[in-house]
């Protein structure tokens, strides 16, 4: 026969059990829960953050595609053009420079401190600004601030004998450099 001592054991051992289970299990899988769903969220982080990094490195775009000509303008036969000449397109918004090495510079119309549209003074050879009189040489660098640096080009092909502007490349510079000048 059992004694009342192993009774109350097994007794106080059933009560322990049913304690375990109903205190473990609201604690245990609310805090599991939410582990778990922070490990699941910094794996999608993770994730996402691999895909933009692989996205950037193999975007699909190679150099040569960012040298293409995207909008030609024909500006006319090599011949037309004399030395030390600057002609306006307006409708291509470009001022094309012949200097006097016979290299070709097609310059922006706009200044580069607010935007607005330089002219050209024969008699004093330059760019002049309406706006705020900056000033600028015939290949674009600054000779009379507030402008900031020089004026904007556009890169110049010669093809075919024919002076071709692409006017969907505008590119900012500092200064003037001999690079950016197109010979025939």
């Amino acid at each position: 026969m059992k004694s009342k001592k192993d009774i109350k054991k097994k007794k106080q051992e059933q009560v322990n059990v049913e304690l375990k289970t109903q205190s473990k299990d609201p604690i245990q899988t609310r805090r599991e829960f939410l582990n778990k769903l922070w490990k699941g969220l910094g794996v999608v982080a993770f994730i996402e953050l691999t895909a933009v990094f692989f996205g950037y490195l193999f975007s699909g775009k190679s150099e040569n595609e960012n040298l293409k000509p995207k909008q030609l303008f024909d500006a006319g036969n090599i011949n037309a053009f004399q030395k030390k000449s600057v002609t306006i397109f307006r409708s291509g918004r470009f001022y094309l420079v012949r200097l006097d090495d016979g290299g070709f510079l097609a310059l922006s119309l706009r200044c580069t401190h607010l935007g607005c549209s330089i002219n050209w003074e024969e008699d004093k050879k330059r760019f002049i600004c309406p706006c705020h009189a900056s000033a600028f040489e015939i290949n674009g660098n600054v000779q009379n601030p507030p402008a900031p640096s020089a004026l904007d080009y556009f890169p110049v092909i010669i093809q075919s004998g024919r002076v071709m502007v692409d006017i969907g490349t505008k590119l900012s510079r500092n200064r003037f450099s001999k690079d950016q000048v197109t010979y025939v």
